[in-house]
C-alpha cells in the first residue's frame, strides 16, 4: 500500500545526507539543537505514506511516554498538516490519512510494543534506553517487513550507544551506517549562541552537549590548555622516529566483547629536537597483518627515521618476519628495535613520557586529521572505556629518542663533575 498525497521536505544538508541513505539501520550521534527530532519526525511521516500494509505499525520510542509525547506529539502534526486524519492523545496515536499509525511509546514500558509488526521505529535518546529493549522487541517486531530504524541521540558517555555507533562506524555489517554531528551542523543555529555556552559550561559538558563526544569521564591527567600545535622543526635541528603499537590482527573478526574490536594499530612519526618533540603524523587503523606492514614500511620511506620501535609481543613477532620481506624485496633497510614495557604499569609509562612533556610546553602537533581522535583518547585517560592506542604509540616516543637535551660543553673545564671518581 501506498498513498498518493504528495510529501515534500525542506532539509538542511545532513539530514538529506542521512534521508537519503537506504541503508537498514541508521545511527546518528548529535549535538543538542542539531536537528535530529525534526528529521525523525519527517522520516516518521515518510514512512507511515509508504507504509505497503495498515497492519504494520510505525513506532517512535524515547526513554519515557512523557519524553515521547514532549519531543515529538507537537512536532508530528505540525509537520504533518494535510496528512493526518486522526489522533488519540491518551494513546498517543496518530492515524494518517492512508490509515496507518505512528505510535509513541515509552522505552520504560516495553511491554505495550510486544506482539505488533514494524515497518519503521526511531528510537530517540538511545543512550537512556535499555539496549534490550531493541535486542529482545523491537528488531524481531522488524522482520516481518524487514523494517528500518533510525538511533539517534547525544552521547552520555561510553555506554551501548556508543558500542552501537562504534561497530555502525566500522562498516563490518551492511546493514548498519554511523553519522557524527555537532550544534555547529544546524545553519539556523546561530554560531555565537554556541559560543556563549561555551564560555559557561564546562569543556567535558561542551563537548558531550554540543559536539556529541562520546566523553567517558576522564581523569583530568592532560589538560587542554596544554595542547599546543606548531610546525615541522627547521631542517637539519631534528631526528625522526617512528613508533608502532600494534593491535594484533583479527580486528575483523568477532571476539567475545564488541570492544576488543575496536583496538586498532597506531603508527607515530615524532620529530625530536632540543626543543621537545613535533608530533607529525600518527597513521592508524585496523588492518590485516600484511596491511600493517606495508603500512608501517610506507611511513618509513615517507618520513625517513632514524629508527622505528615496535611494541614486543605476540603482534610484533608476527610483523617482523613480512617486514624483513620487503625489506629484502624492496631493497630497503630499517633499523628496527623492540619497545617494551619496562616493568611499568602502562599508566605509568605514559604518565612519564608524555604528561610534563606536554605542561612544559615540550611537544607540539601538525594539525591533521589524526588530532581529534589523538586528543579523544589523551583527555580521556586512563579510562577502562577508552582506548589508548594512539597515546601509547606516542608515549612509546621516549624509548626511541636519543636527542640530547642538555647544552653541549665546548670547554671541558667549564665541567664540573659530580662524582670525581666515576667522572661525571
Amino acid at each position: 500500500m501506498s498513498s498518493d498525497v504528495q510529501f515534500s521536505v525542506d532539509l538542511i544538508p545532513w539530514q538529506q545526507t542521512v534521508w537519503n541513505d537506504p541503508t537498514r539501520f541508521r545511527v546518528i550521534a548529535a549535538g543538542r539543537r542539531t536537528g535530529k527530532s525534526r528529521l525523525a519526525a519527517l522520516l516518521l511521516l515518510y514512512k507511515a505514506l509508504t507504509c505497503p500494509t495498515k497492519t504494520a505499525k510505525v513506532f517512535y520510542v524515547a526513554p519515557t511516554q512523557g519524553q515521547a509525547r514532549d519531543i515529538m506529539w507537537d512536532l508530528l502534526q505540525e509537520l504533518g498538516t494535510g496528512l493526518v486524519a486522526s489522533t488519540h492523545v491518551n494513546n498517543l496515536t496518530v492515524t494518517l490519512v492512508n490509515g496507518v499509525t505512528i505510535a509513541l511509546k515509552g522505552a520504560d514500558r516495553p511491554q505495550t510494543m510486544r506482539g505488533v509488526s514494524l515497518w519503521f521505529v526511531v528510537l530517540d535518546e538511545y543512550a537512556d534506553i535499555k539496549p534490550d529493549v531493541w535486542e529482545t522487541i523491537l528488531l524481531p517486531a522488524l522482520s516481518d517487513h524487514d523494517g528500518h530504524a533510525l538511533f539517534i541521540g547525544t552521547p552520555m558517555g561510553r555506554n551501548h550507544f556508543y558500542e552501537l555507533y562504534k561497530d555502525a562506524e566500522l562498516g563490518d555489517d551492511p546493514d548498519y551506517s554511523a553519522y557524527h554531528y555537532t550544534s555547529y551542523d544546524n545553519p539556523y543555529i546561530k554560531k555565537e549562541v554556541i559560543e556563549r555556552a561555551k564560555k559557561s559550561m564546562s569543556s567535558h559538558n561542551f563537548r558531550q552537549e554540543y559536539l556529541a563526544s562520546f566523553e567517558a569521564g576522564g581523569s583530568q591527567l592532560f589538560k587542554e590548555e596544554w595542547i599546543q600545535y606548531g610546525e615541522l622543526p627547521e631542517a637539519g635541528s631534528y631526528s625522526t622516529y617512528i613508533a608502532v603499537d600494534p593491535a594484533g590482527f583479527e580486528a575483523h573478526k568477532r571476539k567475545q566483547t564488541k570492544n576488543t574490536r575496536l583496538d586498532q594499530t597506531a603508527i607515530a612519526v615524532v620529530h625530536v629536537s632540543r626543543e621537545g618533540w613535533h608530533i607529525e603524523d600518527i597513521i592508524c587503523g585496523r588492518w590485516t597483518l600484511d596491511e600493517t606492514a606495508e603500512n608501517i614500511f610506507k611511513a618509513v620511506e615517507k618520513y625517513q627515521p632514524s629508527s622505528v620501535g615496535i611494541e614486543r609481543g605476540i603482534a610484533q613477532q608476527a610483523l617482523l618476519s613480512p617486514l624483513q620481506d620487503m625489506m629484502r624485496r624492496r631493497s630497503r633497510h630499517f633499523n628496527i628495535q623492540l619497545l617494551t614495557h619496562g616493568n611499568q604499569k602502562k599508566t605509568d609509562r605514559i604518565m612519564w613520557a608524555l604528561q610534563g612533556r606536554f605542561e612544559h610546553g615540550q611537544i607540539t602537533l601538525a594539525r591533521a586529521d589524526w588530532n581529534l581522535q589523538f586528543l579523544d583518547q589523551l583527555f580521556q585517560f586512563p579510562n577502562s572505556l577508552t582506548h589508548d592506542d594512539l597515546v601509547d604509540a606516542v608515549a612509546y616516543i621516549d624509548q626511541l629518542a636519543t636527542e640530547s637535551y642538555g647544552e653541549e660543553w665546548d670547554d671541558e673545564e667549564d665541567y664540573e663533575y659530580l662524582d670525581a671518581v666515576a667522572g661525571y
